[in-house]
């Protein structure tokens, strides 16, 4: 029997993490974070796949892709969670669970930040954890996929 896949998709500017805005975003590369989130994986005997894009489509085409495939996802949509309905009816669409994550607390920057039309289909929210979160995203969704 295979493992369950969970997939991790990070938005527009994840790519430039470590060098973009360190004071907030950390010094680790997205590079880091994707082996972090391997390892836990690997630890919890789940498969990973990674994915970043800058475009909208892309990243919706990268969530049709899970659909079927992946038991969950991680998702860190960037400035697009704060303006895309066109991500969020895709996440709607994959009928599985997944995890918003932001790298910042993003309540407690600009006022336009604090609004997502992902949050209220999401499985869980987290934010504030620095790059963590993507730690803490899996070990939730692992719990989720092994109560179904």
């Amino acid at each position: 029997m295979s493992a369950a896949t969970i997939t991790v998709i990070n938005g527009p500017n994840l790519n430039l993490l470590g060098t973009r805005e360190p004071g907030i975003y950390g010094t680790e590369t997205l590079a880091d974070v994707e082996a972090r989130c391997v390892a836990v994986a690997e630890e919890l005997g789940l498969a990973l796949e990674c994915f970043q894009g800058n475009g909208e489509g892309e990243i919706i085409d990268a969530i049709h892709r899970a659909r079927g495939g992946s038991a969950g996802l991680v998702v860190n949509a960037g400035a697009y969670t704060h303006t895309s309905i066109a991500i969020r009816d895709a996440l709607a669409a994959v009928e599985a669970p997944f995890v918003e994550v932001h790298i910042s607390n993003v309540h407690a920057r600009e006022p336009f930040r604090a609004h997502s039309y992902l949050s209220d289909i999401a499985a869980a929210v987290i934010l504030g954890c620095g790059t963590q979160g993507y730690d803490f995203a899996i070990r939730r969704l692992a719990a989720l996929v092994s109560d179904r």
